[in-house]
C-alpha cells in the first residue's frame, strides 16, 4: 500500500512570487506558518498565518503587505530597515521599482495560495485602516483626517516624542545633541527667523501640543496664539500653559486656520501643519495668512516636501499606506511650488532651508523611543496602530536620508506699500538674533 505524499513546504509554492520581485536571491529570510523558510539575511520576514497571502491576493501590492502587517499575520524578526530597504533590491519594470505584483504575477500567487489553503474572502480589514468622506479638504474632513492622526492618545506621543512633545523635524548640531535640546534649537531657529521680540504677537497655525508658543513666550516675551484641529492637542496644550503660568500671554484655540478674524499679527509660524492643507487650498492658505500679517512681519512655513525630480503628484495614492493608515488626505508639494504660491498671495519670500538630514536623524530617535517602550505603545494605542507607527516612521527616515523625501523651511515677507521688508541686512545677522531681546541666560534656552 503507498502511503501518502507529504504536501510540500509553503516555502516552495511562494519561492517563484518571491524571486519574480525580488530576483533569485533575496537579501531576506523569509519563514512561514508550516516552518518552512527559504533566503538567508540578518532579518527574517515571518509570515505566520496564510491570511496575509489572502491579503495580498485581495490587494496586490504595498496596501495588501501592510494590511497583512497591522492584522499580525506578517512580522519581522531582525532589522526593521533591512525590510524597509527591500525598495533598493526590486526587479526593475518600465524604468521603475513598485511593490506592485503585475498581473503576469498575479497567476503564480493564486496557485500557491490555493495549494497551500490561502484562498478565501477577503480578510477583515484593519481597524486601524481609515477612508474618508465628504468634499476633501472640507473642514468637516480636515476634522476628521487629523482627528485619524492625533487624537489618539497623548501619553502614546509623549513616549514617541519624549519631554518637548514636538512633532516636526528638529535641528541636531551634533550627534550627540539630544532629541528634546534639537527641537528647542529648532523653536529657537524659528523664533529668530521672525525676528521674535517681546510685545509681539505670535499666531502658531498647527501649535499641536503647545510647544512653540511656549518657548517664544518664555524666552522672547511675545503674545502668542496657537490654533489646532486636534482636541487632545489642544486640551493638553492648554494644560501645558496653566502649568507654566502663561495663561494672559498664551492662548491655545480648537480652530480652522480658516476661521481665524483676530489678526493683526506681528509674525505667523506654521510648522509641520502645511501638509494637510492641499494643493488646491494653496491660494486661501497663503491668502488667508496675509490678511493676519501685519506690513513687515513674517511668515515662516515648515513643511515635508517632495524633491524636483518626483514632484508630478502631490497627494499621496488613495490605495497607499500612507493615505489608509496614516495622513489620509495628506499632500507633499515641492518647494517652488510652495514659493510661488507665497509670492503670489503677496509675500516677499527671503529665506529658504533644507533641514532634510535633520529629520531622518528626528524620526531615528522617535522610532529608538517607540521600540524601546513598544509594549507600553501596544497598550495605550493597540498592537495594530503601535506596528503602523514604527512602520511608518522607520520608513519615513530611510526616505528622508535618501532624497526621496525632503522638508524646508520658507520666510516670507510682507512688505509694505513703499518696499519695506523690516528684513536684516544679512542672513547671519537674521540668525544671530541681533536687535531681538534674547533671554538674559542663553544657557536657559535649551531648558523650559
Amino acid at each position: 500500500m503507498r502511503s501518502p505524499s507529504r504536501p510540500r513546504p509553503v516555502a516552495s509554492h511562494l519561492r517563484p512570487v518571491i524571486e519574480s520581485l525580488l530576483g533569485p536571491k533575496p537579501p531576506v529570510a523569509f519563514r512561514f506558518w508550516d516552518g518552512s523558510s527559504l533566503g538567508e539575511g540578518a532579518s527574517t520576514i515571518v509570515v505566520s498565518s496564510p491570511l496575509a497571502v489572502r491579503h495580498l491576493l485581495w490587494a496586490p501590492g504595498e496596501l495588501g503587505l501592510v494590511r497583512a502587517y497591522v492584522a499580525g499575520a506578517l512580522d519581522v524578526e531582525g532589522e526593521l530597515d533591512a525590510i524597509l530597504n527591500l525598495h533598493d533590491h526590486l526587479v526593475v519594470r518600465d524604468g521603475a521599482a513598485s511593490l506592485r505584483i503585475a498581473p503576469t504575477m498575479l497567476g503564480s500567487l493564486a496557485r500557491a495560495a490555493a495549494a497551500t489553503g490561502a484562498l478565501g474572502p477577503r480578510p477583515p480589514l484593519p481597524d486601524e485602516e481609515i477612508r474618508l468622506s465628504g468634499l476633501r479638504h472640507s473642514k468637516a474632513r480636515d476634522a476628521a483626517a487629523i482627528a485619524h492622526h492625533y487624537d489618539i492618545s497623548n501619553d502614546f506621543y509623549r513616549l514617541v516624542l519624549g519631554e518637548t512633545m514636538t512633532y516636526s523635524c528638529a535641528l541636531f548640531s551634533t550627534e550627540q545633541t539630544t532629541l528634546d535640546e534639537a527641537q528647542r534649537a529648532k523653536y529657537d531657529l524659528v523664533c529668530r527667523k521672525l525676528g521674535l521680540h517681546s510685545g509681539m504677537r505670535l499666531l502658531d497655525v498647527g501649535c499641536g501640543w503647545g510647544g512653540m508658543v511656549l518657548h517664544a513666550a518664555t524666552h522672547y516675551g511675545v503674545e502668542a496664539v496657537g490654533v489646532t484641529l486636534s482636541k487632545a492637542q489642544a486640551e493638553l496644550a492648554a494644560a501645558r500653559v496653566r502649568g507654566q503660568g502663561l495663561e494672559g500671554q498664551v492662548e491655545i484655540r480648537l480652530q480652522d486656520y480658516r476661521d481665524i478674524t483676530d489678526g493683526p499679527f506681528d509674525a505667523i509660524c506654521s510648522i509641520g501643519m502645511f501638509e494637510h492643507v492641499g494643493e488646491a487650498r494653496l491660494g486661501e492658505y497663503f491668502g488667508r495668512l496675509g490678511t493676519l500679517l501685519r506690513e513687515e512681519g513674517r511668515l515662516l512655513n515648515h513643511a515635508i516636501s517632495r524633491p524636483g525630480s518626483s514632484a508630478s503628484s502631490t497627494a499621496f495614492k488613495r490605495a497607499s499606506f500612507i493615505d489608509r493608515y496614516v495622513f489620509p488626505d495628506g499632500e507633499l508639494l515641492e518647494v517652488g511650488r510652495v514659493v510661488s504660491a507665497m509670492q503670489q498671495r503677496g509675500f516677499e519670500v527671503r529665506d529658504v532651508e533644507s533641514l532634510r538630514e535633520h529629520y531622518a536623524q528626528t524620526l531615528r530617535c522617535w522610532v529608538r523611543n517607540l521600540e524601546a517602550h513598544f509594549d507600553e505603545a501596544i497598550r495605550l494605542v493597540g498592537q495594530g496602530r503601535a506596528r503602523v507607527w514604527r512602520l511608518y516612521m522607520a520608513a519615513s527616515a530611510l526616505n528622508f536620508a535618501a532624497n526621496r523625501t525632503s522638508i524646508h523651511q520658507v520666510l516670507g515677507v510682507r512688505s509694505n506699500k513703499r518696499g519695506h521688508s523690516g528684513m536684516p541686512r544679512t542672513r547671519a545677522e537674521m540668525l544671530s538674533g541681533a536687535g531681538v531681546a534674547l533671554a538674559a541666560d542663553p544657557e536657559s534656552l535649551l531648558s523650559d
